[in-house]
């Protein structure tokens, strides 16, 4: 069975659509114009569509970037039900948590790099 082009778009429309509800979940969880709201998850939309071929590699050959941004989403889960219990947490400090847990993922992914790399000597002949 062949699939044409637009039951092909369909799915990743829907698909786009379904995997924005993160950034719903986080707009609304991290600021409280409707205005940002919305243009986040227009931006968040476009761009997932944009990047999602390569991006779902570079996450693929990576999992501890997958258990970052769960951890992102478990984090912005709590500050919600927080707010909801009318218990403020400062936005600052879930950007600062992220932004710090981003930079150690990064000089680890930097370290396992260099340590893995396949040294070479002569080319078979």
């Amino acid at each position: 069975m062949r699939a044409t082009f637009g039951a092909v778009i369909l799915q990743i429309v829907i698909i786009d659509l379904v995997f924005s509800l993160d950034s719903i979940i986080t707009a609304v969880g991290m600021v409280s114009e409707l205005e940002v709201m919305v243009a986040a998850v227009v931006a968040s939309v476009l761009l997932m569509m944009a990047f999602a071929g390569a991006l779902g590699r570079f996450i693929a050959g990576r999992p501890t970037i997958k258990m970052l941004a769960l951890a992102f989403l478990f984090m912005i889960g709590l500050v919600l039900v927080a707010d909801g219990f009318d218990h403020h947490v400062p936005k600052g400090y879930v950007y600062f948590a992220m932004a710090f847990s981003v930079l150690v993922e990064m000089l680890n992914s930097r370290l396992r790099r260099k340590r893995d790399a396949v040294r070479l000597h002569e080319p078979y002949r």
